[in-house]
């Protein structure tokens, strides 16, 4: 069965987390349930998944539903202006409209209390005597109150049709009651007062969106390219170039796609991608990334991915997905606000009831009931959790650590256990020539040139490792013949006259002198390779993966974060094992592993109770890391299985990482925590002036719209430790 195609829509009015469980309310019933809506605050825009093919009909359904909430629901997604408020491609008054209205408001606001200063004095005009608004002053505040309440009011409407109180209710009744009690000037004051407040939130929240654009580098649109050696150069939008054919890009220019260098040499900025920050060296053979920066001299490129599935691409599209998994704490903050603002509502009744009963005055005490309608606006509240989530997100990714959601932000702060593949992950996952031992006499340069020479026609690790340490040392291979490779023992050639055998010993004709050396060679957790001339054992090759350099610190950092224990799970010996978790400073080591009993010790340390990670590589862990409570891939960058398997992707093949996620994932909820106690503060503060008598209307509006913009700010300094 063919799945229909999502819809997106932009919603105009769409400024606070409030407003989108109004949405869900009223579009959750079209498509079955709220699983098949997502969310994007910063850019204003909701995704719908059909239920089945009638695309047409579920789209009209859907502005239909959106617009009884008195927003607005179109298909074609706008650009955004630099005021953060939403362009769309129809009348001046609907590009500026809502700008225009709060000037107006501001404008007229100010001309009522000139008229109402004129005509009954300065004292009266500011409260501080008793005195009526003149009609010309009230005429003012009345059209200054409609401006700024003509966005505000549908959405009112809306919640009293479905008996659910939210902010726009809650400043609507505000300023009927101070109208109703004579206090235009308070009225028009506090209109105005929340009305720019929802511009300057859609600002903050555009200029959060737009941080978030701007912190990746994207591909270029454009690229030249030819699908064969000598063939006719084309320059089209990167979407028409096929896989295979070949790309030229000068100096100074952006990668636009994914491929593999064919020609030319030099270094390349891969910020955009790794989050490294250092330019990296590449050579014919070199792998390349769209989005990234070539710095020196011209290149050419194989293509090997279509521009839809560039690495940068599949990240730039988890991170935009990856806005709309809720975190727990923004669940939290979206449960407390459903009880809040009924809560608010309630107390604001009783304030202005029960003290009258009791002997207070009627008119005092509902205007205090007012400022605790005002106060109780839970947007400062609301917004304060999604916008520190994008921006950690955001920065992470510029980090170049992929963080596939809220929830996978969130968690890295309550670890406590930390798993480690060791192949690739804790090493290097190169094995390495260690030692060299001498049996015959034959001296270690010609014990090295006959290996190298006969595993110049092998292709395993062993194979690479011995040609690496032949070339470190200057030793050139020389030409074999008569190659041949023994099944699951080795290989030989001869070499001149000589006949050469590089494989596994041959245990079972070794003497005792031989079996210390190979015992001793075993013992440092590395492999023997026998290297045999005319059927005589020469000597033996001692290789072994070896820790990456970085390893130590970052176990040592991780246990300063505190990490109570570190483990090391793996398939090889365990002498191997403990060899290298003892350099490492490993706390537990479980060797001689098949891929399923991984997943088993992942799920044995998850079952302790603790917040547990699994880190590997993304391809042989596959398993474990899908089994793992939070699963960590290093190395991403271009391994697509990698991206896909783990919560978190690290795209640079960096441990250094880890403890920078740690402390990020801690900055993240720390900063949630202090917007949430902040904006409860800052209420309770105005609540208790308002029973005192002190606070204001426009006081409270004013802490309110403080307290949205001041979280805001907050949440947005995350975007600047990206690195």
């Amino acid at each position: 069965m063919i799945m229909p195609e999502s819809l997106t829509f932009h919603v105009q009015g769409m400024d606070c987390a409030e407003e989108i469980a109004i949405l869900k309310r009223e579009v959750a019933p079209l498509v079955g349930d709220d699983e098949r809506l997502s969310f994007d605050l910063l850019n204003g825009t909701m995704t719908v998944q059909p239920t089945g093919d009638n695309g047409a009909a579920i789209e009209k359904q859907i502005v239909r539903a959106v617009g009884k909430t008195g927003m607005k629901a179109m298909r074609d997604v706008p650009s955004c202006c630099a005021d953060g408020v939403c362009e769309v491609h129809g009348s001046f008054w609907q590009r500026r409209g809502r700008t225009l209205l709060v000037i107006a408001s501001g404008v007229l606001v100010a001309v009522g209390f000139l008229l109402h200063g004129i005509l009954e004095g300065w004292s009266a005009a500011v409260g501080a005597e008793e005195s009526k608004a003149p009609l010309p002053a009230v005429i003012a505040y009345a059209f200054a109150v409609a401006a700024g309440i003509w966005h505000i009011l549908p959405k009112a409407w809306y919640a009293v049709n479905r008996i659910r109180p939210d902010m726009n209710l809650l400043m609507t009744i505000a300023v009927a009651g101070a109208i109703g009690i004579g206090e235009w000037f308070e009225a028009g004051t506090v209109t105005f007062l929340f009305a720019i407040s929802l511009m300057l939130e859609a600002w903050s929240v555009g200029r959060a969106r737009r941080e978030v654009e701007a912190l990746m580098e994207l591909a270029p649109e454009r690229a030249r390219w030819r699908e064969k050696a000598g063939g006719e150069w084309f320059e089209t939008p990167v979407e028409e170039v096929p896989v295979g054919a070949v790309v030229r890009v000068r100096a100074g220019e952006k990668i636009p796609l994914d491929g593999e260098v064919t020609n030319g040499a030099g270094y390349v900025n891969e910020a955009a991608v790794t989050g490294e920050s250092n330019p990296v060296s590449k050579l014919a053979g070199s792998n390349v990334f769209a989005g990234t920066l070539n710095s020196e001299s011209t290149l050419e490129i194989r293509v090997t991915k279509a521009a839809s599935d560039s690495t940068i691409a599949r990240v730039l599209q988890l991170v935009r997905e990856a806005r709309s998994q809720k975190a727990p704490s923004e669940q939290f903050v979206e449960r407390f606000a459903r009880w809040y603002t009924p809560a608010m509502l309630g107390i604001a009744a009783l304030v202005a009831v029960v003290p009258p009963l009791l002997g207070g005055g009627w008119a005092h005490w509902f205007y205090t009931a007012l400022v605790v309608l005002v106060i109780g606006c839970p947007c400062a509240l609301v917004i304060s959790t999604p916008v520190s989530i994008v921006a950690g997100l955001a920065s992470s990714a510029r980090a170049g650590v992929l963080i596939k959601g809220g929830r996978f932000l969130e968690a890295p702060a309550h670890l406590k256990v930390i798993a480690f593949d060791k192949t690739g992950t804790l090493t290097r996952g190169e094995p390495q020539v260690t030692a060299v031992y001498l049996v015959d006499g034959t001296s270690e340069t010609d014990l090295l040139r006959y290996a190298a020479s006969v595993e110049t026609h092998a292709n395993h690790p062993l194979a690479k490792a011995i040609l690496a340490d032949a070339s470190v040392r200057g030793i050139d291979p020389s030409d074999v013949a008569d190659v041949k490779t023994l099944s699951g023992r080795g290989i030989t050639g001869m070499l001149g006259r000589h006949s050469i055998y590089v494989g596994r010993p041959d245990e079972a004709q070794q003497d005792e002198r031989i079996m210390q050396v190979l015992e001793e060679i075993r013992s440092d957790g590395a492999t023997a390779v026998e290297v045999r001339i005319d059927e005589r054992i020469a000597g033996y090759l001692a290789i072994a993966d070896q820790p990456r350099d970085e390893a130590r610190e970052v176990v040592e950092a991780l246990r300063r974060l505190g990490i109570e224990k570190t483990v090391m799970l793996t398939g090889d010996t365990g002498s191997a094992a403990r060899r290298i978790a003892s350099a490492m400073g490993i706390d537990d080591v479980r060797a001689e592993l098949l891929p399923e009993q991984k997943l088993l010790e992942v799920q044995r340390l998850g079952a302790e109770g603790r917040g547990v990670a699994m880190v590997g590589d993304g391809v042989n862990d596959a398993p474990a890391l899908a089994a793992a409570p939070l699963s960590i891939a290093m190395g991403a960058a271009g391994t697509d299985v990698a991206i896909e398997t783990a919560d978190i992707a690290l795209m640079k093949d960096d441990l250094t990482r880890l403890p920078w996620l740690l402390r990020h994932s801690r900055r993240t909820v720390r900063t949630i925590h202090v917007n949430i106690g902040f904006a409860l503060a800052l209420k309770a503060a105005v609540f208790l002036l308002a029973s005192m008598g002190v606070a204001t209307l426009w006081m409270a509006i004013a802490a309110d719209m403080g307290a949205s913009l001041l979280v805001v700010a907050n949440s947005l300094r995350l975007l600047r430790i990206g690195s």
